[in-house]
């Protein structure tokens, strides 16, 4: 189940969020990236699904991901958030 969450969780980001994850746009944190993801991650993850689900700064709501579930989102953030 977790090997099949991380297939997901990547196919989403490829599709849906590497334009701005990939390359920091927006000050979006680059995926891998413990320094941009550190200061996300410990405000726990209720801050970040909130932000996530309503929008912040330059992402819209759901990434635009409007389509997806709630643990493909889920699973995106995992996969972005993990420090390569």
């Amino acid at each position: 189940a977790a090997a099949a969450m991380a297939q997901e969780g990547k196919a989403i980001y490829d599709k849906q969020c590497n334009v701005c994850h990939g390359a920091g746009l927006g000050g979006a944190p680059k995926r891998g990236s413990a320094d941009d993801w550190a200061p996300r991650l410990a405000k726990g993850n209720d801050a970040i699904w909130k932000s996530v689900m309503s929008g912040l700064n330059a992402m819209p709501p759901k990434g635009t991901c409007m389509n997806c579930s709630d643990d493909e989102l889920k699973g995106a953030i995992t996969y972005m958030s993990k420090a390569q």
